[in-house]
């Protein structure tokens, strides 16, 4: 019976077991059904993409750039040349043959196979080997700005060369040279340090904008707006395999978009009249709306060609003009810094009339010297200029008026205070990509910075504009345009509007924003407006601004430095006088010390006004000035030329 009953427990037990094993094998059946679904269906989408990613490859078509245009917008001053770029995939040269092909492609291209293999294989400075691409299917860019000609030698001659591809790769070409290129800038290849900070940078579209094989701007407008000039990639899509070799024939494209064009508020016809009238002489100009703050011109001499910078040879040629003693690289009308000199008697006109520290018309005598404490302050006219008021101190620039009115009217702290309220010391907020601030000096920074009291003779230096206080030529345009707004200047700046590559439609303009705004009565600017116009009318610079055309109101400024025999010449002038702001222009002309002196910015400046409100060009300008004046400007030339 017990066997009987055993017998009947074991098989029931089997039946269990076979049971319990169907249901697993079919709840196994069913999770793998439910994870083939997922894979399949709710996620295939994804896994078809990344398969789709691994097995493509891909690469960029570089777009154009945006084209730059003068304020008129007629003709462009920067455009796109089609040109060429050699590339190199290492792995498909067959094992064995790399030197030869190399060396050959090498010859067409007129370069050593040396340059090519330093980009192949790259070392550190030690020798040690830190990217070694010789088996790698990456396309390695080994030549640009490559000729068509030599293109057509190398697609002759392509089945001796595996490897070695070609693709075309705009250039940027500079239809406008000179002195424009401190404004408008220049491109290059892209480097290391920069990819690292703008990698991330993604464009409308939310692609990454730049790539290690990106055009960038490296100064000027090229820069402070290249995201908006870098326009969007295209991308070639292939099938490959494992190893990176192309599988596919046809490729999938996605087209570039050409980047936005920028108009500028540059006036290509005053930019070029305002370079001839400087010349070749050391120093800046620059031409001011002060109702606006647009910049209708900006020159620093001495320029440079940004074309050159097209080749391979981008370090020898940036190299060679940073080591010129002249700096051309440099643009001097926002990033060199000068002594404002007696350019700084408008402000202490001012502050003393809103202070209400001396009045207008109350003299001071000048004997041509003030003696204070162990030194003699010489005026610039040694006899001195007798009995002056503020309108005549400022004509003359008289020195001894402003040493008594700084030191024993207004002092430091006021004198500080006033400058900044014009905005020196501070950014300019224009839209280039590095500018100087300048420097206001006050007592405590004294202290700090050489351990020592601040003066009353540091007192009577800064109120003629000497010192310690340094300015930009833009800080004295945006000086002047405060008198000529009544308290108010505006942002300075270079771009006017954005528009569409295709349709030419304005897709941002730029709206003028207020800098600086003073609450200094309405009164005081007019009585200053005044004693700027009776200083070009009986003023030191009657003579060289003598102008028919155009009645001009400003501050002659002669900054010593060194030596009793080394000079900077400033001139500081809006036109015209009495005419509604959004009629006039600034104009600030800056010749430096290392030139011979010749007392050219006044002269320069004459020229610049008669060729703006005339619609002249240089040479006419020249001619239509009075005789007089002419005759200097003409003897000027002459002598310079016999000098040079």
């Amino acid at each position: 019976m017990a066997k009987y009953f055993g017998t009947e427990n074991g098989s029931v037990e089997q039946g269990a077991k076979v049971v319990i094993l169907g249901f697993l094998i079919c709840l196994l059946f069913v999770v793998y059904a439910l994870k083939l679904f997922s894979l399949q269906v709710i996620e295939g989408a994804q896994y078809r993409k990344q398969a789709q990613t691994i097995s493509s490859q891909v690469r960029t078509i570089d777009a154009q750039r945006g084209e730059i245009f003068d304020r008129n917008a007629a003709m462009p001053m920067v455009i796109n040349t089609d040109s060429f770029a050699v590339d190199l995939i290492p792995a498909e040269i067959p094992q064995g043959h790399y030197d030869s092909v190399v060396s050959r492609i090498a010859s067409y291209l007129g370069i050593s196979k040396n340059e090519i293999d330093k980009k192949i294989v790259k070392k550190d400075k030690n020798g040690k080997i830190t990217s070694d691409l010789r088996r790698s299917y990456t396309a390695v860019e080994i030549r640009s700005n490559v000729p068509f000609s030599v293109i057509s030698n190398i697609a002759e001659n392509v089945t001796d060369l595996p490897g070695v591809s070609w693709r075309n790769k705009p250039i940027r070409n500079y239809v406008e040279t000179g002195s424009i290129a401190h404004v408008v800038g220049y491109v290059g290849d892209i480097t290391n340090e920069e990819v690292k900070v703008m990698y991330n940078i993604t464009g409308e579209n939310g692609r990454k904008v730049y790539t290690n094989k990106s055009l960038v701007g490296k100064t000027g407008i090229e820069k402070q707006y290249d995201l908006k000039l870098q326009g969007v990639q295209g991308r070639e899509s292939r099938t490959i395999d494992a190893r990176g070799r192309i599988l596919s024939d046809e490729p999938i494209i996605e087209p570039p978009q050409m980047g936005k064009n920028l108009v500028l508020t540059i006036d290509m016809r005053i930019q070029e009249l305002v370079e001839k009238a400087l010349g070749e002489r050391v120093g800046a100009a620059v031409v001011l709306r002060p109702s606006d703050g647009e910049v209708l011109a900006m020159v620093s001499y001495p320029f440079y060609d940004q074309n050159i910078f097209n080749d391979d040879n981008y370090s020898a040629h940036y190299n060679k003009l940073a080591e010129d003693k002249n700096r051309p690289l440099l643009n001097r009308v926002v990033n060199a810094a000068y002594p404002p000199a007696s350019t700084f008697k408008i402000i202490m006109s001012t502050a003393m009339l809103s202070e209400k520290a001396f009045s207008s018309a109350k003299d001071i005598e000048c004997t041509g010297r003030v003696d204070y404490g162990n030194r003699i302050f010489h005026c610039h006219q040694k006899w001195g200029h007798g009995y002056l008021n503020m309108r005549e101190a400022l004509a003359q620039s008289c020195d001894v008026y402003y040493w008594i009115v700084g030191r024993d009217y207004l002092g430091v702290d006021k004198i500080s205070s006033y400058a900044k309220e014009f905005g020196f010391g501070e950014s300019l907020d224009i839209d280039l990509p590095a500018q100087q601030t300048g420097f206001v000096p006050t007592a405590p920074w004294k202290e700090r910075k050489f351990h020592q009291k601040w003066l009353g003779g540091d007192t009577m230096n800064m109120s003629i504009g000497q010192g310690y206080t340094l300015v930009t030529p833009m800080h004295i345009a945006n000086m002047v345009a405060m008198v000529a707004n009544g308290g108010k200047i505006y942002r300075p700046h270079l771009l006017k509007e954005v528009r569409d590559p295709a349709t030419n439609e304005v897709i941002e303009e730029i709206k003028p924003q207020v800098l600086h705004e003073s609450n200094i009565d309405s009164s005081i600017w007019r009585e200053v407006q005044n004693a700027m116009r009776y200083t070009i009318t009986d003023g030191t610079p009657a003579f060289p601004l003598n102008n028919k055309v155009v009645q001009i109101a400003g501050k002659t400024g002669t900054a010593e430095v060194g030596s009793l025999d080394h000079w900077h010449s400033w001139m500081a002038c809006y036109a015209p006088f009495n005419a509604p702001v959004e009629e006039q222009v600034v104009v600030v002309v800056l010749v430096e010390a290392v030139n011979e002196w010749e007392w050219w910015a006044p002269y320069a400046t004459n020229i610049i006004f008669q060729g703006i409100f005339a619609n002249q060009n240089y040479e006419e300008a020249v001619e239509a000035l009075p005789a007089t004046v002419k005759s200097v400007i003409k003897d000027k030339k002459r002598a310079r030329g016999r000098a040079e």
